[in-house]
């Protein structure tokens, strides 16, 4: 069964689900380029991995052992204040819990100095949420955008923070262009869940032809290949969740499709 939805599926964005889409875009997304940018180039599959905290709950520290004064029969009370006891006190207390995250992403090489031509982002969730993750991917970001490589981030998460560029990025996906020489410009492609995903230019270097992603198919694709549809509820609201004219729409869509 297809996705019912005429772009990006927002059901997809589940977080037990997306690590599996991410994973299965860029395997696509490395085949669909690699015909096109041979034999001068070749699309690399590249990994990074941090730890991230599980959740943002704060902590507050509180001793389980507790110094305790108290009066000894027989003695002042100046002698008793001086005096201290010991006490062990056993008490159960929550610790930060944290997991190693392996992030992919992808790169076209030059076949002869392997220098990195173009860098492709899928973003995860923890790269647009606070913390480790949001923060080793600004890094790269910033890394790349001070040269002259080619940068392709694809945002297909409604939730979390967009990254940053000016004006503010509008609509429920983001697709960021910015060829090496077109610094510090870049093309955004913005569309709502209402919309076909485009297909994304991806430059090379200048004055040589893009290679063509067909993002939309390749989901399309994806979801059938993985039969999503029996790991979706359609009867339930997506999440996060959409907006109410968002909502309202996706509603009567799922009941013409018969999912609701």
């Amino acid at each position: 069964m297809p996705s019912p939805f005429p772009g990006m599926d927002p059901y997809l964005e589940r977080r037990n689900v997306w690590p599996d889409v991410h994973s299965a875009l860029i395997v696509a997304t490395r085949d669909a380029l690699a015909p096109q940018v041979a034999p001068v180039y070749y699309v690399a599959i590249e990994e990074r991995m941090y730890i991230v905290a599980l959740d943002s709950t704060e902590f507050i520290g509180r001793p389980d052992v507790a110094i305790i004064t108290a009066p000894i029969e027989g003695r002042s009370a100046s002698q008793a204040e001086a005096t201290t006891a010991v006490a062990s006190v056993a008490q159960t207390v929550v610790l930060p819990q944290f997991e190693e995250v392996h992030e992919r992403y992808l790169e076209i090489r030059d076949v002869q100095t392997h220098a990195v031509v173009t860098a492709i982002e899928i973003l995860s969730p923890s790269n647009k949420a606070p913390g480790e993750g949001r923060e080793a991917y600004e890094e790269k970001r910033r890394q790349v955008l001070s040269t002259r490589t080619n940068l392709v981030e694809i945002d297909l998460l409604r939730g979390g923070r967009p990254m940053e560029m000016q004006p503010p990025p509008q609509g429920d996906y983001r697709i960021l262009v910015r060829a090496g020489w077109e610094r510090p410009q870049a093309r955004l492609y913005a569309c709502s869940i209402r919309q076909a995903l485009p297909e994304v230019p991806v430059p090379l270097r200048r004055g040589e032809p893009e290679a063509r992603l067909p993002l939309g198919q390749l989901l399309a694709d994806i979801y059938t290949r993985a039969h999503y549809d029996l790991r979706l509820d359609y009867r339930q609201p997506p999440e996060p969740p959409l907006s109410p004219l968002d909502a309202a729409w996706a509603d009567a869509l799922l009941h013409t499709k018969g999912l609701r």
